[in-house]
């Protein structure tokens, strides 16, 4: 028979097993490797002057892949077979307008003669081609699309089944409802269907021969002339920062011409059909689509010179772990950040200590943190992708590259946890205007424990699991962001996941003055709020491998 020693011995163990057993299932093993002091050593490095900004395309943009590859190694976090490296590689373009451009206007043959128009349109006064034009010569019947999009899964199509195939297509900027918070898009923020690209590329997949883009002028205000506006698409230097780079695997699935023309020259074709180009604008604000519009008078023959140079083989960094779960294991959790920034001006270069070396930071602590678990035997029973993009600031190069050429399929991509500006508080200045969104004036103060999450609007599963991850963490989580007019929730990377409907949050702590400036500094950072920003991603990414069931979107 036990006596009282033995009995509580007894029960102390058993309670330290059940203890153990419950952390292993509900709380994140090796949570607490992640430290203040972890977090600053990789920080510190990403902006130090050997790194000088890290703009995509430089040498310290390569220093920093090589560094990330190298803690991947270190950690224990495998390659893919499938590329052979942690290096995924996508190409940038840049563009060269040529010398043979045109555009032209005829009047259909027997037809009377055209009024207030002449033959032959005038390069920067009346057309110019896009950036991301094909190069070749079309003509075709002009027809009227209103924005030109088809979004069959919104029940919206501005096609409806009308033949354009020989047409060529004048399309709106944008989307309907622009302004409004209801709208069946993405509410007051610009959803991806309003992408100039998009509407080009689907216009040719209906088989039109050329596609011309002009301004929704019912929407905006034209302030600046075509010519003005030439110069900005088409500048005769580049910006100090990079050229304008584009996304090779977009861009050269289109091989269409695609101009834009002035709102002067659309409201002259439209008048030589019998209408306004306002009200045509106005009868495109529709929920289902406008029945294109054939303005049978004209035939428009577009001529194109857009020269595509392979500029920058750049790559993405990425690595996993593979779930021991014999089914679940074939689902895939995305950690992520982007590790690219600014580069270097006259004046020096801009570190991106918070924009973003604390993301890339924060990944590498929550990578560590699963290699430690898994040599105390607890392993995830999904799998895990830890990513380190390229060329965000270019326009989320990197993610859109990989959503482009995945690694795993993505309909077995469960959720994105991206890690964004995690290292300090929301700070939005009086009168902090365009820059800041027009967001209300906050004090960093305010925001002491606070930390921003979007996405969660696109899936309850995902907010609720985010606020039981915090549960031991404390923070305060805002939900705030997903629907106003500084569209945050389109400027980083979990984005072309959220638009390939895969449930996604941002993790970011905000906006602050020193947000793209050169005083964006490692020794600014909060370093211990950091931890708990990153305990809590931790947390989320460990709960969401071992759930029975996959988020869903709402």
């Amino acid at each position: 028979m036990w006596n009282k020693t033995q009995h509580k011995v007894a029960l102390c163990v058993a309670c330290l097993l059940t203890l153990s057993s419950f952390a292993s299932e509900n709380y994140a093993p090796a949570n607490d490797s992640i430290t203040a002091e972890d977090l600053r050593r990789d920080v510190f490095f990403l902006t130090s002057d050997e790194i000088n900004g890290r703009l995509v395309g430089s040498q310290g943009n390569l220093l920093a892949t090589e560094y990330i590859e190298q803690r991947f190694s270190k950690l224990g976090i495998k390659a893919f077979t499938t590329i052979g490296s942690y290096r995924q590689t996508f190409n940038l373009l840049t563009a060269t307008m040529g010398k043979e451009n045109a555009l032209r206007i005829q009047h259909v043959e027997g037809d009377p003669p055209l009024h207030g128009l002449t033959n032959t349109g005038k390069l920067g006064r009346d057309f110019y081609p896009e950036r991301f034009s094909g190069t070749g010569r079309a003509e075709g019947e002009l027809v009227f699309i209103g924005f030109g999009i088809s979004a069959p899964h919104l029940n919206y199509d501005d096609y409806q089944n009308t033949n354009i195939k020989g047409k060529v297509v004048l399309a709106l900027d944008h989307e309907p409802g622009e302004f409004e918070s209801n709208n069946i898009f993405n509410g007051l923020i610009a959803s991806e269907h309003g992408r100039a690209l998009r509407k080009a590329l689907e216009a040719q997949r209906r088989g039109a021969t050329a596609i011309l883009f002009v301004s929704d002028i019912h929407n905006h205000s034209i302030s600046q002339t075509l010519n003005s506006a030439i110069q900005r698409i088409w500048p005769t230097e580049e910006s100090r920062v990079v050229p304008t780079y584009q996304l090779e695997t977009w861009v050269r699935e289109l091989h269409i011409p695609a101009v834009r023309i002035s709102p002067e020259l659309a409201e002259q074709l439209a008048q030589n059909s019998g209408y306004e180009l306002h009200s045509l604008a106005e009868r495109a604000e529709t929920v289902s689509g406008i029945t294109p519009i054939e303005f049978s008078k004209i035939v428009v023959e577009v001529e194109t010179f857009v020269e595509r140079n392979t500029a920058l083989q750049t790559h993405n960094v990425v690595g996993m772990i593979e779930g021991i779960d014999p089914v679940l294991k074939n689902e895939w959790i995305i950690l992520c950040a982007h590790y690219d920034h600014e580069g270097e001006a006259e004046t020096g270069f801009f570190p991106g200590a918070d924009d973003n070396a604390s993301g890339i930071s924060g990944m590498l602590e929550i990578a560590e943190a699963y290699t430690l678990a898994g040599q105390q035997g607890y392993h995830p029973k999904r799998s895990v992708i830890f990513a380190a993009w390229n060329a965000e600031e270019r326009g989320l190069l990197g993610s859109w590259a990989y959503t482009k050429q995945p690694l795993v399929p993505l309909d077995k991509t469960i959720t994105v946890i991206n890690l964004d500006m995690i290292g300090r508080n929301e700070e939005i200045p009086p009168n902090g205007g365009r820059r800041f969104g027009w967001l209300e004036p906050q004090t960093a103060e305010s925001n002491l424990n606070a930390v921003n999450l979007l996405g969660y609007s696109y899936s309850t599963d995902l907010r609720n699991a985010a606020e039981e991850a915090n549960e031991a963490i404390g923070l305060m989580l805002r939900f705030r962001y997903d629907h106003n007019q500084i569209n945050l929730l389109r400027r980083s990377d979990h984005w072309p996941f959220l638009f390939n409907n895969i449930p996604a949050l941002f993790i970011h702590t905000g906006l602050h003055p020193d947000y793209h400036t050169q005083e964006d500094l490692p020794e600014k950072l909060n370093y211990n709020k950091m931890v708990k920003v990153v305990q809590l991603a931790h947390q989320l990414s460990w709960d969401l491998t071992h759930k029975k069931t996959r988020p869903l979107l709402d």
